[in-house]
C-alpha cells in the first residue's frame, strides 16, 4: 500500500452570518462540515458535487488561502519520513509546505495578472521563494513553457494574458503551478470555462504531467465524466459533507448513497438512442448502513474501501 501524501481528518470551515434588524441575529454556515480523506502519492482524488456544496472552500482551506475552523491536515514530511500536521509547522517549514502544494484556479484570466507578461507571471513564485539565480530562473521558465506545450517559448514570454486564448492561458496557469515542482496540486474545475474542443487536450496534459512529474491531484469538478477520466478515486460531497468515497469504477457502477445515485442519473446522454442510467432514489439501502454505525463513526466501509456516510439526508435531497 502506497504512503499517504496528505491526510485530512474532520476538516471544518464555518462562516458567521448575520440577519434581522441591524444584523442582531447571528448564525453559522457550515460550508465544510467534518470531512476526512487521504490522498496517497501518485493518486488523483476527484471531489464532485453541486455548486455550493463546499468543494472550493475545502480546497482553499487545504492550501491555507482560508484558515480552517477545526480539524487536522497533515502532509508527508520527507525529512522525518512521517506525516506532520500543518498546525505544527514553523515559519520555514510552512514556506516549504506552500512550495509543495499549489492550486490551479477555475478562471485562468482572473488568476493571471493582466499587467504582467507571461515571463513575469511564471517567474513570480521562483522570485518569492528565492529559488536559484536569475539566469537559472529564466531557463526554468523556458523549459516549463515547452513542457506545457507553449512553443516556441520566445513567442509567449513577452505577451500578456489578454493576448492568449483561454486554453493558452490555462497552460500558463499550469506552468506557473508546476515550476515550483510541487508534490500536490489542487485543480479547481480547471477546464470548466474552456471550449469543449480544448478541454481534452488540457486534461491529457495534466494526466501526462502527473505521471512524468509524480504529482498528486485533488481534482474538483461537478462533472462525473471528467472525474472518471482524471481520477483514481471519487469523493462525493453534499451539503458540506462527503457522503460517499470509493475507487472511480466501483463508485460509478455501484453507487449507494441517494445523492450519488442522483448525480449519476443526471449525467447527460450524448445520443438519444443510448439508455440513461436512472436509479431508484429509495433510502432502504442507506438506512441499513446507518443502522450498522453503532459507534457513530460517520462513515462505513461496505467493502473494497467503498465508504458511505451514515448521517440521515431525508428531507435534504
Amino acid at each position: 500500500m502506497s504512503k499517504n501524501l496528505i491526510e485530512v481528518k474532520n476538516l471544518e470551515k464555518y462562516f458567521e452570518v448575520s440577519s434581522g434588524l441591524f444584523g442582531r441575529n447571528k448564525g453559522v454556515v457550515k460550508a465544510v462540515d467534518g470531512i476526512s480523506f487521504n490522498i496517497p502519492f501518485g493518486e488523483s482524488l476527484g471531489l464532485v458535487g453541486q455548486s455550493g456544496c463546499g468543494k472550493t472552500t475545502t480546497a482553499r482551506s487545504l492550501c491555507l488561502l482560508d484558515p480552517k475552523t477545526n480539524g487536522d491536515v497533515s502532509f508527508y514530511n520527507q525529512e522525518s519520513d512521517s506525516m506532520q500536521s500543518i498546525d505544527d509547522l514553523d515559519e520555514n517549514e510552512l514556506k516549504k509546505f506552500r512550495r509543495n502544494i499549489q492550486m490551479i484556479f477555475q478562471d485562468p484570466y482572473e488568476s493571471l495578472n493582466p499587467r504582467w507578461t507571461i515571463k513575469d507571471i511564471i517567474l513570480e513564485p521562483l522570485n518569492i521563494h528565492n529559488i536559484g539565480e536569475l539566469n537559472d530562473r529564466e531557463e526554468a521558465v523556458v523549459e516549463i513553457l515547452k513542457t506545457v506545450g507553449l512553443t516556441p517559448p520566445e513567442n509567449y514570454l513577452p505577451r500578456y494574458p489578454h493576448e492568449l486564448s483561454g486554453g493558452q492561458r490555462q497552460r500558463v496557469s499550469i506552468a506557473r503551478t508546476l515550476i515550483m515542482k510541487p508534490k500536490f496540486v489542487i485543480c479547481d474545475e480547471p477546464t470548466s470555462m474552456l471550449d469543449v474542443s480544448i478541454r481534452i487536450s488540457i486534461m491529457d496534459l495534466m494526466l501526462n504531467l502527473a505521471k512524468d512529474l509524480e504529482v498528486s491531484y485533488l481534482y474538483i469538478t461537478h462533472d462525473l465524466a471528467v472525474a472518471r477520466y482524471m481520477c483514481n478515486r471519487i469523493a462525493v460531497m453534499f451539503n458540506g459533507k462527503i457522503v460517499e468515497i470509493a475507487e472511480t469504477e466501483e463508485l460509478l457502477k455501484n453507487p449507494i448513497h441517494p445523492y450519488t445515485k442522483r448525480l449519476i442519473s443526471s449525467i447527460p446522454v450524448p445520443d438519444p438512442s443510448y439508455d440513461r442510467v436512472v436509479y431508484d432514489l429509495n433510502y432502504d439501502e442507506l438506512d441499513s448502513i446507518i443502522a450498522k454505525d453503532t459507534e457513530n463513526i460517520g462513515m462505513i466501509d461496505i467493502g473494497n474501501e467503498h465508504f458511505v456516510a451514515t448521517h440521515d439526508v431525508k428531507g435534504l435531497l
